[in-house]
């Protein structure tokens, strides 16, 4: 399954998919307090080919979810990038982020651990959740933990 059908169908069908030649752009809406909220989801994949892009949604998003893969190492570096990119376009360090680590279904081919991911975590003062896109995994309690 490809990425792009995995988003969709792991937050329920009622999202919407925009159209995008550079980068997955997702609305979905949810309910806080009592009330709709809309949550805009740009997926980047952490490219620096959208990082103007990124710059947008970040100055004008309220809260984030920085997401790596559990069975990449090198990922879990990219994604103190990304947080740096937040901060600095925020222009604070009190920014809602929840930081998301992905394919906890891939046990075996893990390379982060979770003791590793809580560490960072706990420096970033964010909440920390394992995910599997595949199989629907925390999903939707990620969105609501931000």
């Amino acid at each position: 399954m490809s990425k792009k059908k995995k988003v969709p169908t792991t937050i329920d069908d009622d999202i919407d998919q925009m159209s995008s030649i550079c980068a997955d752009f997702y609305r979905k809406e949810i309910e806080v307090d009592s009330e709709p909220a809309y949550l805009e989801i740009l997926d980047t994949a952490g490219t620096e080919q959208f990082a103007s892009m990124r710059d947008l949604y970040i100055k004008n998003g309220r809260g984030f979810l920085v997401v790596f893969s559990l069975t990449s190492w090198q990922s879990f570096l990219d994604i103190r990038t990304i947080r740096e990119q937040i901060l600095r376009v925020k222009g604070t360090d009190n920014v809602p982020i929840c930081l998301i680590g992905n394919k906890c279904d891939a046990s075996l081919q893990r390379q982060v651990t979770p003791d590793n991911a809580l560490e960072l975590a706990q420096a970033w003062s964010c909440p920390y959740i394992e995910t599997s896109a595949k199989l629907a995994i925390n999903v939707n309690d990620t969105f609501a933990e931000i």
